[in-house]
């Protein structure tokens, strides 16, 4: 589990980073915009609600157990 949610993770930053590359690179030169840094985004959403379900079904089938956190005293 621990595997899967980092490499969610690694593909949400890259998302975020395709997008800012498009957001920069876009539209200089003279050459038209394009969507694409609407659409890396909208892939960046998409993989974050993603692993949420991920780790909500994970959490309901017993794959991963809710800790808390400990108290000191």
């Amino acid at each position: 589990m621990k595997y899967l949610v980092l490499l969610a993770f690694v593909a949400i930053i890259g998302s975020l980073a395709s997008a800012l590359f498009f957001m920069m690179k876009d539209g200089q030169g003279g050459k038209p915009k394009t969507s694409n840094m609407v659409r890396a985004l909208a892939l960046r959403v998409g993989l974050s609600i993603l692993l949420f379900v991920c780790i909500l079904l994970a959490w309901k089938f017993g794959y991963i157990q809710p800790t808390g956190i400990p108290l000191s005293r």
